[in-house]
């Protein structure tokens, strides 16, 4: 394993030296209030210039990144970033300017914005678009909070409308957003087709439902054929429908969330429109409603005005409706900046062509694995992403998170794991459209050499990763004991 930068440190030794002025520590001691002198030495490494860019480049190069490899990890959508959208995040006019300018002085970003509200309005279906939720989680709660504001209104929350059902297939996100909007959770059972049982939705379906949120296509990566049935009874009874658009890179410009009937929608803009997934931050989760929703959207929204002198871009004035502000100033501009780009770069054809290649892709990728792998509800066409069963294995001492392992040494990052719940053993991949048909060629390859170890040697993918420089870790250790300090 590799050094860390603290064990290479030699006392002493400098990267860099800075000029004192002829001051000594003392006299500079002086200048300072005795509240603002630090007390105690700074444990910092002491490494030489050279030694530590050699260190870190290293260190880069052993990381993996979209840049780097493929990620077939189903329901994240990990494709290739663009470059151009860097060389525009980086333009004078958008890198230099700061959210407390005067709306005057920056007429350019808040046209840029307004324009992207009215893509996605397009894209959508939906009648507005807010920009500021920070990360579609936080999409998802924005969303559960305008449900809540709607019903209020309505006369309907309080004993009535207290309960939102989810699927048993849903992302995990959506049962914790809507319990922090202070929602009781009703689950709905998939049947045996993969979507949404509609005997049980029936059951479940009362006065008391505020919404029903859905993926679709959902984490099997099915289209709910049913989405138009499934939205007359909800709306019969009188709650809403909510789309967790996490799957959205399988629709566009092939149909829309508010055609199907939809009520609200976030984006996940890093998934559909390509921007940088951030390590957990910063992100974008805009949130999507129909008119009657749309008093309810976070504050503020971006306004046109004509003028004499041309049309003027403003944020709006306070709604006393809002359920708030959600993030500081406008959301994280330079992460809608890539997205807008994406699309204006794309065109409508464009982001069709998304769609259509990433269904390819799906398609083609399971049709390679299914001789060697099961795929429950596998009779139907996918759409973006399928899941395979390692369940076959599990007599060979083998679960899904070795065959991730493994895969690993072929020199791809893994699928996604154990999900959707409602699959034992799952591995659920996603081939975006970015991806090419060798590189589909080499993952289905490694998934049926491996495949093949189960068999003659099982202990070779149990004990995998071999070639990483980390090897297996206990990871429900690092997970309930982290500590990332160096001691």
């Amino acid at each position: 394993m590799s050094e860390v930068i603290f064990e290479k440190s030699v006392p002493g030794r400098r990267g860099v030296t800075f000029p004192t002025a002829g001051l000594s520590d003392q006299s500079i001691n002086a200048l300072l209030p005795p509240s603002f002198q630090r007390q105690s030495a700074l444990t910092l490494p002491e490494i030489s210039e050279n030694d530590l860019i050699r260190h870190y480049t290293k260190l880069s190069n052993q990381n993996y990144g979209v840049d780097t490899g493929f990620y077939p990890l189903g329901s994240c959508t990990m494709k290739y970033n663009p470059k151009i959208h860097e060389e525009v995040a980086r333009y004078e006019g958008f890198a230099g300017i700061h959210p407390l300018q005067p709306a005057e002085t920056v007429q350019g970003a808040l046209k840029l914005l307004y324009e992207l509200q009215h893509f996605l309005v397009e894209i959508s279906g939906m009648d507005q678009v807010s920009l500021q939720q920070a990360a579609g989680a936080q999409g998802e709660l924005v969303g559960m909070l305008i449900i809540r504001a709607y019903h209020r209104t309505q006369g309907k929350l309080g004993r009535a409308r207290t309960k939102v059902i989810i699927p048993d297939s849903a992302h995990g996100t959506n049962p914790a957003s809507a319990a922090l909007a202070g929602f009781t959770i009703q689950t709905v059972r998939t049947d045996s087709d993969g979507t949404i049982d509609k005997d049980d939705l029936a059951k479940v379906l009362d006065q008391n439902t505020a919404a029903i949120m859905l993926t679709n296509p959902n984490t099997l990566g099915l289209f709910e054929k049913g989405i138009g049935e499934i939205a007359r009874r909800v709306h019969d009874a009188g709650a809403l429908l909510y789309l967790d658009g996490a799957n959205l890179n399988a629709l566009l410009g092939l149909t829309r969330p508010g055609d199907m009937g939809f009520d609200i929608v976030h984006f996940n803009l890093h998934k559909t429109f390509s921007t940088p997934h951030g390590g957990g931050g910063p992100g974008a989760g805009p949130v999507g409603v129909k008119q009657a929703l749309a008093p309810f959207l976070p504050f503020p929204l971006i306004e046109r005005r004509a003028t004499a002198q041309g049309d003027r871009f403003q944020f709006e004035k306070n709604r006393k409706t809002a359920v708030g502000r959600v993030h500081s100033f406008y959301g994280n501009f330079g992460i809608l900046l890539r997205a807008y780009t994406y699309i204006r770069r794309l065109g409508a054809e464009g982001l069709l062509d998304i769609s259509r290649n990433t269904i390819l892709n799906a398609n083609y990728l399971k049709k390679q694995l299914e001789a060697d792998y099961a795929i429950p509800y596998g009779a139907r066409p996918c759409m973006h992403e399928f899941v395979v069963s390692a369940k076959q294995f599990k007599s060979q001492g083998v679960h899904a998170w070795d065959i991730a392992k493994r895969l690993m040494d072929y020199g791809f990052y893994p699928p996604t794991i154990n999900f959707p719940l409602i699959v034992e053993e799952a591995l659920m991949i996603e081939a975006p459209e970015s991806e090419s048909k060798e590189t589909l060629d080499r993952f289905a390859k490694a998934m049926h050499a491996i495949c093949g170890e189960i068999k003659e040697d099982p202990e070779k993918v149990i004990q995998a990763p071999h070639t990483c420089v980390i090897k297996r870790v206990d990871e429900t250790l690092a997970a309930r004991q982290l500590n990332v300090r160096y001691q």
